[in-house]
């Protein structure tokens, strides 16, 4: 089959009317420099043509799944379909268009990415490859790759001395829960006012937590109920390390997000990627495909045995019905003439072969087995009449040329809205549309001049075997 020739793709790019923002500062930058960058970013929105609204989520990583004070993520909601008609408004365009304009913006790495086509397979369009530490290289290795994942962020490290929390006698837990709960948050109870309850989180003020020496001035009770400096309990040192550390198949991994460019399908995007990889990475790391892209990965390949179980189905049924090994042929030997249609009509619309496609296919198999059906039945009828095999062909593809024509092109008119689609999930409508009718139209007209020199062909080597047919085999 000559369908796997074209790109091969999986899902294509839904226009589903929002875009996501992915903003990062440097290492440990404050929130107050990522509000001055979220505020840019406000400003750039407000005048960008196509936008509607936008929301965001300070202090949040989308893309690494983690809570930071130099993250952020925006969503925004562009206009509706209908007010978004031209090509510069279509959300191939606007990504573009926001993106270079986010470039203006010196102080932090903004990436705008589609949401993932398909909801619950990865946090975004496009790919989604994790670098694996899978021989001991250490996280030094995976920030070398071109992702969010840093392990060289200033830390503070706190290394508490238990010989001195035990001769102090203080419970070292309560060491660690004073940190916790001045530095960071703990969760105290909730309690019942005005008719609601309340969640109370305890935490210390940010004026209170912004310098090392706040820390060392935290006090601790011990089992004499007198306070205890923490800064007596331990030492706290200036290092580097990694903000967070993501674990893929059990491994630290970094994620690489990405998307094809114009005109590339997520097949060859993979492709051009794994090739890279194996390029370029040390022997110690790996990667793995999540989301979108693990599915493509494992899918790829698999529409060949579906396809050639679809023609597999029809040939056994035909055999039933014609009671003949060979006959079935004449039909199935029309499903190329569809699928060069298909292959056709997705090349020049500049579509890949993803899994819209591969379903247009299968009905294809059907549909232009079913006109092919009709005048090889009506032959086989003719020549059980007498008629020779040649004139029965003839005959039959006379009288089921205007039938073939009629519900062939009621059924393509049917389908032209899908090829021309817009809105809402119009890639798959587009990509679906455009398989079944460029698929259509192929077999409908040379299934009408093709099939009856394959009935001749398969009826004569039927005749010669001879194969026990129903029909009678009178001299010509």
């Amino acid at each position: 089959m000559v369908v796997p020739a074209s790109p091969h793709g999986f899902s294509p790019t839904e226009d589903q009317g929002y875009l996501i923002v992915a903003v990062q500062l440097p290492d440990a930058a404050s929130q107050d420099r990522t509000r001055h960058v979220v505020e840019e970013i406000n400003g750039i929105l407000s005048e960008q043509a196509g936008v509607k609204t936008w929301f965001t989520l300070g202090g949040m990583s989308l893309l690494e799944g983690s809570q930071s004070s130099n993250a952020a993520t925006m969503f925004i909601g562009l206009k509706d379909w209908e007010e978004r008609t031209t090509a510069d408004l279509q959300q191939g365009h606007l990504i573009g268009e926001i993106t270079q304009k986010f470039s203006t913006i010196k102080d932090a790495f903004i990436l705008v990415i589609p949401p993932p086509a398909i909801q619950g397979l990865g946090t975004s369009g496009g790919f989604e490859m994790q670098v694996e530490d899978r021989g001991g290289a250490g996280l030094v290795e995976l920030q070398r790759v071109s992702s969010t994942f840093r392990a060289g962020v200033p830390q503070l490290y706190a290394d508490v001395d238990r010989d001195e929390v035990l001769s102090m006698q203080v419970p070292l837990g309560d060491v660690f829960t004073t940190l916790q709960s001045a530095l960071g948050s703990i969760y105290v109870n909730d309690f019942n006012k005005f008719g609601r309850t309340y969640r109370f989180t305890l935490q210390a003020d940010s004026k209170f937590r912004d310098d090392v020496d706040d820390v060392r001035r935290l006090n601790v009770r011990n089992a004499d109920g007198d306070m205890v400096s923490l800064g007596s309990l331990m030492s706290i040192d200036e290092t580097f390390g990694p903000q967070i550390i993501r674990r893929f198949n059990l491994y630290p991994s970094a994620n690489v997000t990405g998307s094809a460019a114009p005109g590339v399908s997520s097949g060859q995007a993979l492709q051009t990627m794994a090739g890279l990889a194996k390029e370029n990475f040390p022997e110690a790391i790996w990667f793995d495909w999540s989301g979108v892209s693990f599915q493509e990965s494992l899918a790829k390949g698999e529409e060949l045995y579906i396809f050639g179980l679809a023609v597999l189905i029809v040939y056994l049924v035909l055999a039933f019905l014609y009671e003949s090994w060979m006959l079935p042929f004449s039909v199935i030997l029309v499903v190329p003439l569809g699928l060069l249609g298909t292959v056709a009509a997705i090349s020049f619309m500049g579509m890949d072969n993803n899994t819209y496609v591969q379903i247009g296919v299968v009905l294809i198999i059907a549909l232009a087995s079913k006109n092919a059906i009709l005048i090889v039945e009506f032959a086989r009828d003719l020549r059980m009449q007498g008629k020779s095999i040649r004139d029965s062909a003839i005959e039959a593809a006379r009288m089921r040329f205007r039938p073939i024509l009629m519900t062939s092109f009621a059924f393509i008119l049917g389908v032209l809205p899908l090829v021309f689609a817009t809105g809402a999930a119009a890639a798959s409508r587009r990509s679906l549309g455009t398989a079944v009718c460029g698929g259509m139209i192929t077999s409908t007209v040379l299934a009408v001049f093709f099939t009856p020199v394959f009935f001749v062909v398969f009826q004569w080597l039927s005749e010669c075997r001879g194969s026990r047919d129903d029909e009678p085999t009178p001299s010509e």
